[in-house]
């Protein structure tokens, strides 16, 4: 099984260890992709402070984030899964998982950046700020400059398996599932049980308990349909239909009550 995530906009300071290494990341095909991205994010930080500061859509309380940016390559690196922080991360709770759960997420969790492309949850990064809607002076937007590197690499790194996509739009345009694999591809909505309306923050937070759920009881569902009566065993609501064509992702909606 493939879990995409998305990143989070906050991140935890990068600390004090050892400097990035990008050949050691996951996805090495991402490996030019990911160094032009860099080279053009550290060269519009290392210039003009309010021109890097628009193009990433930071405000002025974040000002310091273009420096951090500017940092990236000699910054101290962590595994990824220490780096992102926010809703979801904080309900699937990486650091306190058993043995058997942290491995687990090692191999199945894949984490889409603006910079990195993807990257699993044991990579070690430095904390950065860029977003995948940014618009980068040479390269244009990030989730589509994505797409050729990623259609070279994610149908390998998802494998024969199913593939539950949690990711937000913005990170989903970088990579689009096809054919076969689409078709052993879920998405999940959270809407509100009563209302049927799509919740915002519930949302992230019902994503992260769902892959710590998963993690935790160790269910490794082959196919969407599997995925759906794994999740109800584990006591979410969930309502899904068949694609009404092959080569169409599954769409799971998960009820719940509280929309905080």
């Amino acid at each position: 099984m493939l879990v995409l995530l998305p990143p989070s906009e906050g991140k935890a300071a990068s600390g004090s260890g050892a400097p990035l290494e990008p050949g050691a990341l996951s996805l090495p095909g991402l490996a030019g992709a990911r160094a032009t991205v860099l080279d053009e994010l550290v060269e519009l930080c290392a210039g003009d402070e309010d021109k890097a500061r628009e193009v990433l859509g930071l405000s002025e309380g974040l000002r310091g984030e273009v420096a951090k940016n500017a940092g990236l390559r000699t910054a101290g690196a962590r595994p990824a899964g220490e780096i992102y922080t926010g809703v979801l991360y904080d309900a699937l709770g990486l650091a306190t998982l058993d043995a058997a759960a942290r491995e687990r997420a090692r191999a199945w969790l894949l984490v889409f950046s603006g910079l990195w492309g993807a990257v699993r949850v044991d990579d070690r990064i430095p904390s950065y700020r860029c977003s995948m809607g940014v618009k980068l002076p040479g390269l244009g937007a990030l989730g589509a400059y994505w797409r050729t590197p990623m259609a070279a690499v994610m149908p390998e790194a998802a494998g024969d398996g199913l593939v539950l996509d949690l990711r937000s739009a913005a990170y989903a345009a970088a990579w689009k599932p096809k054919g076969e694999v689409a078709g052993r591809t879920a998405t999940v909505r959270v809407l509100h049980a009563p209302t049927r309306k799509v919740v915002s923050h519930f949302n992230k937070a019902t994503k992260g308990r769902i892959v710590r759920s998963l993690l935790e009881n160790g269910a490794a569902p082959g196919s969407p349909a599997e995925l759906v009566e794994a999740l109800r065993d584990l006591g979410y609501v969930v309502e899904a239909e068949a694609p009404a064509k092959a080569g169409k992702a599954w769409q799971l909606d998960v009820l719940v009550d509280e929309v905080h």
